[in-house]
């Protein structure tokens, strides 16, 4: 007689109650006795005599997921974590544009709001964002560059962090969630907008930003050294003439630092840092960034977005005035200038002269050096622009005070 019958039914045989663990052992899970946790299969028998029936699958026991914890400490889900940082890096880079571009028009009226209104009505988005990027490009592309450098750098240190940190810098959370095409394209506008002296920095915040070791070049000591020679040899043909007038200046210590030391430091800037350093160090640099791009802002909130012109008002027999300002509009009665000694001055249609376009003291220079043929203070682009449409000569009128 079979141990262990099986019922018959109308589908067919069910099959037997299921056994417990041998030996009666319980598992637990997680600290707290439950179920079993394994089935035995009776052995295969001749039908009848209590068999289980092939037809029927067996369940095969889970094992359990015990996620390990650690007390009093949270664990934060790292592609969370990454969200977070995305959001807020494209929160700046979107919401930081867009903030200059209204204090600019408040700053330009003078902070009178119904200059403020007019100054809206008439300016359009387009020309908003052109005199923005025209202008403001430089300052976001040097942000961009400084957090991309100094989060390449803090990145590639933070295995040395004291143990128990919480949290990586941030300015290593966005160059980890930045992709690589963004990079680049920050260092390119860079390349394009920044003046000619400072193009040096951004050579060795290039080198920061990919890690680009000494050791890289080449696996052996002296071809590593004959390179890293031939480099520097060209960047001294390049800039030798520029240090040979700026010696012979002597007042242009600012433009030799500048040109000198670059180089020298890319070559120990990369990563990883000491431990020790980290921490205080990005906190350092994160105010540093930020005061920075807040004192070169200014120039860029104040900077006009309307061109500057010098007016000439008069009747056709009688005397005649200068009036130096902003062309706000222009219909078939009046002319709209927002004067440059502040307020606005509708002028008849009628009374209008001449105009001249001049340009402010901002654009002025203030070094006497090139580099073969490119001022210093120029951009690339500006450099090509100046090389198709020279400078042209000043206006007497431009000079003339209002």
């Amino acid at each position: 007689m079979s141990a262990a019958p099986t019922a018959t039914g109308g589908d067919g045989p069910v099959p037997p109650p299921r056994t417990s663990v041998p030996g009666g052992a319980a598992s637990t899970i997680d600290g707290t006795a439950a179920a079993s946790t394994a089935v035995d299969r009776p052995a295969a028998g001749a039908e009848g005599d209590g068999a289980w029936p092939a037809a029927v699958p067996v369940a095969e026991p889970a094992e359990p997921v015990v996620a390990e914890v650690e007390p009093g400490r949270v664990r934060w889900d790292p592609a969370e974590r990454r969200a977070r940082a995305s959001q807020s890096f494209w929160t700046a880079v979107v919401g930081v544009p867009a903030i200059f571009s209204v204090l600019r028009l408040g700053v330009e009226a003078g902070g009178e709001l119904q200059t403020t209104l007019l100054l809206v009505a008439n300016v359009g988005p387009v020309n908003l964002l052109a005199g923005f990027l025209t202008t403001a490009a430089r300052l976001l592309s040097t942000g961009l560059v400084a957090v991309f450098a100094l989060g390449a750098v803090l990145a590639v240190s933070a295995d040395r962090l004291p143990p128990g940190t919480r949290r990586r810098p941030l300015f290593a959370r966005w160059a980890d969630i930045t992709p690589a095409w963004v990079v680049l394209a920050s260092f390119l506008l860079a390349l394009i907008t920044w003046p000619l002296l400072y193009l040096p920095l951004l050579l060795t915040a290039f080198v920061a930003a990919f890690q680009l070791r000494p050791g890289r070049l080449h696996d052996r000591v002296v071809p590593r050294l004959l390179l890293i020679g031939a480099l520097l040899a060209g960047y001294g043909w390049l800039m030798l003439p520029t240090l040979r007038d700026a010696m012979r200046q002597g007042d242009e210590w600012l433009v030799l630092v500048l040109i000198v030391v670059p180089p020298l430091l890319a070559l120990f800037i990369a990563g990883p840092l000491p431990g020790m350093v980290i921490r205080p160090l990005a906190s350092v640099t994160e105010v540093a960034v930020l005061a920075t791009l807040i004192w070169a802002a200014v120039p860029v909130i104040t900077t006009p977005v309307l061109p500057l012109t010098v007016t000439t008002v008069g009747p056709e027999s009688g005397p005649t005035e200068d009036v130096r300002g902003h062309v706000v509009t222009t219909d078939d009665v009046n002319m709209v200038i927002l004067q440059e000694q502040g307020g606005v001055r509708y002028v008849p249609v009628g009374l209008v002269r001449a105009q001249v376009l001049c340009p402010s003291e901002e654009e002025l220079p203030r070094h006497q050096l090139r580099i073969h043929d490119f001022h210093v203070e120029d951009s690339l682009l500006e450099g090509m622009g100046r090389r198709v449409r020279p400078v042209h000569r000043i206006d007497a009128a431009c000079r003339t005070p209002a």
